[in-house]
Order: structure tokens, then sequence, then C-alpha cells
């Protein structure tokens, strides 16, 4: 593969969702061509409007490209639009790079590593963290695994979805560091709940109260951006609950193989399947608040007025 260059570098998206449309579309402004494909087609609109080109299949859209990025949903969504039949590597061709960044199981990146490896194909896992507002905003923290040469050719493409790009070492590294990320954020979720829960019970204001505590020891990345669409009612999805419970799982999987007990992610893998339990599947992670609330007997969005 050349250099990376705008105009001529060919870029590939699969899945464009709540993040993966924000994040390609960064790469369409920069003026690279992206070729693109969702399940549901529809929604490839908006970057087709921008001079992308949909097509009808993962391998359709590796046959267009030089290098292909997947953000899906699913662990076995991975496998099927890589791995799978029509998926990227049957129309992948000797010296493509392939880039998972989805957050997904780091056996299936090695395992999508060693695949890519037979045929003359690079796979890099690069999961990321910040959400919509940092997929938007172009400030996404990723997190990277595979060929160091390769991460380093392809860094100008990380570098305008992300702030924060950090390379861990080879195949599923950047998964494993996920899970890390994952884990931290599940036991501060269930604090900053906490927290919230007491300051409406005591009759304090809470956005005053988040002055406060927001840039003091207690500050965090949840807490900032987080806890204000809790107070505001705002249930909708910048990281879906359904998807927060895989990567948990993930996590507690690969810390059982190793015989390692987390049990704050365990009860953060408990409380989040209650949210799930209430209907909040397809809420933001934000949504576990609703469930606190109500173990205490109240609800959260009518009595928080």
């Amino acid at each position: 593969m050349t250099a990376i260059e705008p105009g001529k570098t060919r870029i590939g998206w699969i899945g464009t969702g709540v993040m993966g449309h924000s994040m390609c579309g960064h790469l369409i402004d920069a003026g690279y061509q992206a070729t693109v494909y969702n399940r549901t087609a529809e929604k490839t609109k908006g970057l087709v409007d921008k001079g992308a080109t949909a097509v009808d299949s993962p391998r359709a859209v590796a046959e267009n490209s030089d290098v292909v990025f997947t953000i899906v949903g699913f662990p076995s969504d991975v496998r099927q639009v890589i791995l799978g039949e029509g998926g990227v590597l049957e129309g992948s061709r000797e010296g493509m790079v392939l880039v998972d960044m989805t957050t997904s199981d780091p056996s299936l990146a090695i395992e999508i590593a060693e695949a890519a490896k037979a045929i003359g194909v690079q796979a890099i896992d690069a999961p990321v963290s910040g959400g919509d507002l940092g997929a938007r905003n172009a400030a996404l923290s990723i997190m990277i695994g595979g060929d160091a040469e390769t991460v380093r050719r392809i860094d100008p493409l990380f570098q305008l979805m992300g702030k924060t790009i950090v390379y861990q070492g080879g195949p599923g590294s950047g998964q494993h560091t996920k899970m890390v990320n994952q884990t931290l954020i599940a036991s501060g979720m269930i604090a900053i709940c906490e927290g919230l829960l007491y300051a409406h019970k005591v009759g304090l204001d809470i956005p005053t109260v988040l002055k406060s505590v927001s840039s003091g020891a207690a500050g965090s990345w949840s807490l900032s951006n987080l806890a204000p669409r809790m107070i505001n009612g705002d249930f909708d999805p910048g990281f879906f609950v359904e998807h927060f419970l895989k990567d948990m799982k993930i996590a507690l999987d690969e810390a059982s193989k190793r015989n390692l007990a987390l049990p704050g992610l365990a009860l953060g893998y408990q409380l989040y399947h209650a949210v799930a339990a209430q209907g909040h599947r397809r809420d933001g992670t934000q949504s576990l608040i609703l469930a606190l609330a109500k173990l205490n007997g109240f609800d959260w969005k009518n009595e928080n007025r």
C-alpha cells in the first residue's frame, strides 16, 4: 500500500450507526473517497450526500478500497462482515489494511489478523471510547493492536477521528485495552448515579452540585458528559445499553479465563441487566439512573423535575 493521501487512498466503511456515521464523515470531509455499507441501507444516506458510494455487501466495500474500517454491533457481526460469506476478506487483496473499530473479543481480533495475514492483508483492532460526542467532535480515544508499522502508516486516518491515539501492542491488544476501559466505566457509572440520587434525596440543586464535584477528585468524562443528560431526562443513546452489556460480558469472560475476580464489574453487569429488563436496552448507558431510582422506590423522570 502506498502512502495515505486524500484523493488517492480509497476508504471503505462498514457500519454507519451512531458513531460510525460521524467517523466516516470526518474522512470524507478530509478529501478521502469512501465506499460504504450498512445493513440498514438508509443509514448511509448522509454519507452518500457527502459523496460516498454505497454498495450492497462488505465484499464490495473491500473490492473498492485500500483501507477498510468496520464498526458494527457485536462480535457475531464482526465475524460475519469480515470472515463470513460475502465478507471483507473475500473481496480483499494483498497489501490492503483492515481496521476493526468495534469493541469485540480479543481472541476474534487475533483470529482475524491471522486469516488476513494468510492472504497478505494486515488486520488492526482499534476499538474506541468517547461515545457519540467523541465521534462527532473527532475526539475519540483509539486503542490499537496489530502490526506496528501498519499502524504507523495509517495514523493519518486515525488522527482525523481521535485525539488520544495509542498503540498497545500486537493483535488483540487494542481489544484488551478497551476491556480495561469498560471495566473502569462500569463501576464509575454506578457511583455517578448513586451520587445524583443522594443529592436529589437530600434536596440539593443537582446542577449546582456538579459545579463543585466535576472539577475535583471525583471528576470524570462520564460525570461531565452523562450526568447532565441524566438530570435533563435525556436517555438517547450515545452508547447503547445492549452494547455495554456485550462489552462487560467479554471483559468478565476474559477475566474468568485468567481466574481473575472483578466484583465491581460483575455488579455493573447485573445492574445493567436490570436496566435492559426495564425496557432500556436501546437507550444510552446513562439510563442506569432509572433502574437505581426504581430500586429506591421512585420514578427519576417524574420526580427529578
